[in-house]
């Protein structure tokens, strides 16, 4: 994808879980190191990251069924 392309709504999500994944790999070093206060902040993260994966699954199944018709 290029800068001038506008991204649908579906690749804004699955773009936003890239990120989430992205930014809880220092917290996931960080409580593997003994810091259980990161490992709180990984388990909001990825809990964030279902919500994200779940809105994908439904956009993706609408499309399909609004294809099917």
């Amino acid at each position: 994808m290029n800068e001038t392309t506008e991204l649908t709504g579906l690749q804004q999500l699955y773009l936003n879980m890239l990120d989430s994944l992205k930014e809880g790999i220092e917290d996931m070093e960080k409580f593997e190191e003994g810091n259980m206060s990161a490992g709180t902040r990984v388990r909001k993260n990825m809990q964030t990251i279902k919500e994200l994966a779940q809105k994908v699954r439904v956009g993706v199944q609408e499309q399909k069924n609004a294809a099917a018709n």
